[in-house]
């Protein structure tokens, strides 16, 4: 008996064992298994992880390059536009038709007598209820089908009473839209008056809106300014450039595996500064197509275009605003251009622009014409109320004193020496010396008071002059104006030129006197005006 027992027992751990080792290597399975497919599903987190890394790197370099053919279109864009036209401004009424509530439109049934009236009596109860019930059933029926049409006709009172209400409030809303339409299309129609009789505002507004509407890639400033000068026919156009950054100076973006990092791949800077040069030729082009394109030739003769930017110098860390582009084009050579093939930056070298050479390191140049100079206008009353003015009239001066102002003036600006010389035309010629840029050096000065034209003779005339006393540049003042001949030469000859409103307001600025020029422009000068001499009007 004790010997079986030990056998039974003996076999019981033989069996347990075995389930334990079994348990095990089931235990070990699973946990090869847990392993495996932690491995597979860390495979795939990697796997997806770079497939985002190389995505997103992708994603950025497509990015970059549309940015690119942004910048590469700013001005091809531009030539597929419909010009801007007064009749593209009126304003148009926006109002739905009237559309009420479908409860005030749509009216409730009237009351019906037959849902109300009884059924006569028939057979058997018209012999046991008579006449007499049938009669108050139908009084009864009456009542309610008069209750029903009262109440009926209330809510038909109500309804058509909300609905004129509604009609009411609505024609009161059309009414004050057609009246605010109606005032501002006759505003529209005073400025575009205003516009073909060549008044200065009118211009002014027309091409500010025409620049308005144009749409440059993200990054890009809206601002600019501009005057009209009617005696020359011409827009000057004071533009705010794009900053450098605009230009990408990241080529693509690539994954390195290895750092699990997206890394820029930079632009060649040799490349960033070409196609920065080219964008801000693109931006000129673009702004004078549109100008020119909007506008009539009798109104627009000639465009000029002052770019500059405002940024901040990396040396003083002060805002300075460099000029970087300067053009002068007349319509009838721009409009020769073939500008959906031109390259940007030959085309504005063939229109003989002033561009800065290092444009994308803030190298500033001279532009033809001092914008702000250019705001001072002459208002067109200036000969009637100019003896009343207590104000000192240029043309009323003597000799002596004109002389004497100028003088001044110059001085105030920093001419160090001044010595009047013998003149053959009769203007007040002087020799001044400085070692500003203004001056530059040697500088003899030419003024003329005179009430008309100031004509490309006289230009001529001071060059030569100028030959004689080897004068290193040269300066012609007038109390009236220049047409745009002269300016045209003056700036190929080292010769500044300033105006009647430019000699007022330098006055005001160096010597703090406000004087009245004595003349006004014409609203209106021939093209033949800014290309003949005329004749001068009083001299000194």
């Amino acid at each position: 008996m004790q010997s079986g027992g030990l056998i039974k027992v003996a076999g019981s751990r033989s069996e347990w064992e075995r389930r334990q080792a079994a348990l095990r290597r089931e235990a070990e399975r699973q946990a090869r298994e847990a392993t495996r497919v932690a491995k597979e599903q860390e495979r795939e987190r990697q796997r997806q992880h770079l497939e985002r890394q190389q995505s997103t790197a992708e994603q950025k370099t497509a990015e970059v390059a549309q940015r690119i053919e942004e910048l590469d279109r700013v001005l091809l864009v531009a030539l597929r536009v419909v010009p801007l036209s007064f009749d593209q401004m009126r304003v148009a009424s926006s109002i739905r038709p009237f559309e009420p509530e479908p409860r005030l439109t749509v009216p409730d049934p009237a009351p019906d007598w037959a849902a109300y009236q009884p059924a006569p009596p028939s057979g058997w109860s018209k012999i046991f209820k008579g006449k007499d019930h049938y009669e108050r059933a139908v009084a009864e029926a009456r009542a309610r089908y008069d209750r029903a049409t009262d109440s009926y006709q209330q809510r038909v009172q109500r309804r058509l009473s909300e609905l004129n209400a509604a009609r009411s409030a609505y024609d009161r809303q059309v009414a004050e839209e057609q009246k605010k339409i109606a005032e501002a299309n006759a505003l529209l129609n005073q400025i575009r008056m205003d516009f073909d009789a060549g008044r200065p505002e009118a211009l002014e507004w027309f091409a500010s809106k025409v620049l308005e509407r144009s749409k440059y890639p993200a990054g890009f400033p809206k601002l600019f300014q501009m005057a009209y000068r009617p005696e020359n026919r011409d827009l000057v156009v004071e533009f705010e450039l794009p900053p450098q950054g605009v230009v990408p100076e990241v080529r693509a973006y690539k994954y390195v595996k290895s750092r699990d990092a997206i890394d820029p791949v930079p632009r060649p800077q040799t490349e960033v500064k070409q196609r920065y040069t080219k964008l801000l030729a693109c931006v000129a082009l673009r702004a004078m197509h549109e100008i020119f394109t909007s506008t009539p030739r009798e109104l627009v003769e000639a465009i000029v275009f002052n770019g500059r930017l405002n940024t901040i110098d990396q040396a003083t860390g002060k805002k300075v605003r460099p000029h970087l582009l300067s053009v002068e084009a007349e319509r009838a050579e721009f409009e020769d251009l073939v500008l959906a093939d031109v390259n940007p930056v030959a085309c504005l070298k063939r229109l003989n622009a002033l561009v800065s050479p290092n444009p994308y390191d803030l190298e500033a140049i001279e532009p033809f014409i001092t914008f702000d100079l250019k705001r001072f206008r002459f208002s067109e009353d200036m000969d009637v109320v100019s003896g009343l003015d207590s104000r000192r009239n240029l043309l009323k001066l003597s000799p002596t004193e004109f002389e004497h102002l100028v003088r001044e003036l110059f001085v105030a600006m920093g001419a160090e020496a001044w010595t009047t010389i013998p003149s053959k035309d009769g203007g007040v010629d002087a020799v001044a010396t400085s070692d500003n840029l203004f001056f530059g050096g040697v500088c003899l000065i030419q003024a003329k008071r005179w009430s008309g034209l100031v004509g490309l003779d006289a230009v001529h005339a001071l060059t030569g002059v100028m030959a004689d006393h080897n004068a290193t540049t040269g300066v012609l003042v007038t109390t009236s104006w220049f047409g745009r001949a002269s300016e045209q030469f003056a700036q190929r000859n080292r010769v500044t030129l300033i105006n009647g409103a430019e000699l007022k307001h330098l006055i005001k600025k160096h010597l703090n006197i406000d004087v009245i020029p004595g003349t006004t422009p014409p609203r209106q000068a021939r093209a033949s005006d800014n290309r003949q001499s005329g004749r001068p009007g009083p001299t000194i």
